[in-house]
């Protein structure tokens, strides 16, 4: 065989007139009646190549046979493009390589999909043939792109002194809010290992071990409901650090972003990043994690018709719930169009969509007429309304209405092209409460994982509503209570999380007991945990980005799936290899597993 002596894509102008040997695939192959153009192809590029009857009459027959994605060594010379058949779209393009031999290693039937096209494809058909889709030119990028992501996330660690340390993948079943995937054990009947959903745990052991700036690129795994940015499994760059604070975390987390964000892209993200508190993003937003790359920002309506005769918007108010207005800007909606947002909105769950048009002579709108005068200059007024707007209200209990407004804001924007595509809007989201009440499980759940440490001051709060009988005012007690927590936020999606952790076990006893883990329980499932912080655990803290959704947003794509190599589709399954599937009987015996039809 050939041997390699270079990649197609890296021929340049320090090869011309050299002998060169090259292995890839049959790109295209174009016959010019007495000269053979064959466009190779390997992982880093197209380089032209070509044989001419006359100069190899052998060689020629051979390449005559070629057909799109036959695998062949060549060995040739480089000359320069005649002057007029350059291509400066490729790298090599004002390079070929004169065939001199020519070896086929491997024929290839015609493939399901053109691989020379960027030919749209079903999910089904990319991923059962995803080695085939791998071979085009945009998959072939992401992963390249995600290879060099890897390799500058590793040195910027290795930089800063991190340890990198793996942690197991065979572990003890927690609750950490998704469900996790089991594996029977063969030598234990009855029990079963838990797959990581992450290393939280093992990451803070680290921290007590005294590893004090630990990171890893690790998979983690749940088995949860599925949706363009998440997958069964999925890749974290996590990392823990001793004696810090928040701003240690963050600051880190900032040069790490910026690194990747420069030598990727070229882009320099400004430094420190924006901050926006829980509460702030909620109210002008009715998101977390929003994407602000657009307006329509919510605006609180409440206290123009706290004495209305509206009786819908009155209710509300009366029960505690509040009125939000967003002004669609100069959009001159049809009624066609506001139905279809209103049938939208009640996908959500709420009842109606009320609105109210702005136009030339008059207010287009059928609930208007229940508006006082002074109502209805408040409300234009403080939505800056003109002719041609058109006001969407939602009245309902607070969170309803960040759902409602928030889902419909981002729609707005995606369906009608307000989003700057352009531009990377990257801040962090500050200031979360430490708990929320769980209105379906009657009990207060942590609101990113139960070893997120309280503020210093807010912990007196924590003690007193441990001690306070009456609901109502333990839940004002808990909802002032902040976390010492941020989350990354990038366009519109949680790129990364995380906080100080708690690594005193008196604080961490108080957290488990508010949350109603009990004695027992926080024993069978967090023992290990507990125990190691008895033991002079330092101060610690991490955060783990979600690689995948970092690369994907990096890259403009919408789907996480697109940058992960072998992805499950939305119902988890993998088409290419056909799992999950079933098992031998004698393999489920021997793991003492009984599938009940």
């Amino acid at each position: 065989m050939l041997k390699r002596t270079k990649y197609c894509g890296e021929i340049s102008q320090e090869d011309l007139e050299r002998e060169v040997t090259l292995n890839g695939w049959v790109h295209r192959i174009r016959n010019h009646g007495g000269v053979i153009f064959i466009d190779l192809r390997d992982r880093e590029g197209i380089v032209q190549c070509l044989v001419e009857e006359k100069q190899n009459p052998e060689v020629y027959e051979i390449a005559d046979s070629l057909k799109p994605e036959y695998v062949i060594a060549i060995k040739g010379k480089v000359r320069r493009r005649p002057s007029g058949t350059e291509n400066p779209k490729l790298k090599t393009g004002y390079y070929e390589v004169v065939i001199e031999k020519l070896e086929v290693l491997n024929r290839s039937e015609t493939p399901p999909f053109p691989i020379d096209e960027e030919t749209p494809l079903s999910e089904e058909v990319k991923l059962k043939y995803r080695y085939l889709d791998l071979r085009r030119e945009s998959m072939k990028e992401n992963l390249l792109f995600r290879h060099r992501a890897y390799q500058i996330t590793r040195r910027v660690f290795s930089e800063e002194g991190f340890i990198e340390i793996e942690t197991p993948f065979l572990t003890k079943s927690t609750p950490e809010g998704a469900r996790d995937f089991l594996v029977p054990s063969r030598l234990h009947p009855g029990k079963f290992y838990a797959l990581p959903q992450s290393p939280q745990l093992f990451k803070q052991i680290l921290m007590v071990a005294g590893f004090d700036r630990y990171f890893q690129i690790v998979k983690c795994l749940r088995d949860e409901d599925l949706r363009a940015d998440r997958q069964p499994e999925f890749t974290q760059i996590d990392f823990e650090m001793s004696f810090v604070d928040e701003e240690d975390v963050m600051s880190f987390s900032e040069r790490l972003l910026s690194t990747l964000f420069k030598e990727l892209l070229g882009i320099d993200l400004k430094t420190p990043f924006e901050r926006l508190s829980y509460y702030e993003a909620l109210e002008r937003y009715g998101s977390d994690k929003p994407d602000r790359r657009f307006g329509l920002e919510l605006v609180d309506l409440t206290d123009i018709f706290t004495n209305t005769e509206f009786k819908v918007f009155r209710q509300v108010i009366d029960q505690g719930g509040v009125v939000k207005a967003i002004n669609f800007k100069g959009s001159n909606l049809s009624r066609k169009e506001i139905d279809e947002l209103t049938q939208f909105v009640q996908s959500l769950g709420a009842k109606g969509l009320a609105w109210i048009k702005v136009e030339e002579e008059r207010l287009n709108s059928p609930i208007v007429k229940f508006f006082s005068d002074a109502e209805i200059r408040e409300v234009l007024e403080r939505l800056e309304a003109k002719v041609g707007d058109v006001i969407f209200f939602s009245a309902d209990k607070r969170e309803n209405v960040y759902k409602i407004l928030g889902n419909l804001r981002l729609h707005l924007g995606k369906r009608y092209n307000l989003i700057d595509k352009n531009r990377f809007d990257v801040f962090w989201i500050v200031d979360f409460p430490l708990m929320e009440w769980d209105e379906e499980e009657k009990r207060f759940v942590s609101l990113h994982h139960p070893f997120t440490s309280p503020r210093e001051e807010d912990i007196p709060l924590l003690k007193k509503a441990l001690d306070v009988e009456d609901l109502e005012e333990k839940k004002k007690l808990i909802s002032s209570v902040r976390a010492r927590a941020y989350d990354l936020v990038i366009n519109g999606y949680e790129v990364g999380g995380g906080s100080i952790r708690i690594h005193n076990r008196d604080v961490q006893e108080l957290v488990f007991k508010l949350l109603q883990i009990s004695e027992m329980e926080a024993k069978e499932k967090f023992g290990f945990l507990l125990d190691a912080l008895k033991y002079g655990a330092p101060p610690h803290g991490g955060l783990a980005f979600g690689f995948d959704r970092l690369i994907a947003i990096m890259r403009g794509l919408d789907s996480i799936r697109d940058v992960i190599a072998f992805p499950k589709t939305q119902k988890g399954i993998c088409p290419l290899t056909g799992a999950p599937d079933y098992v031998d009987p004698k393999q489920l015996k021997e793991i003492h597993i009984r599938v009940v039809e």
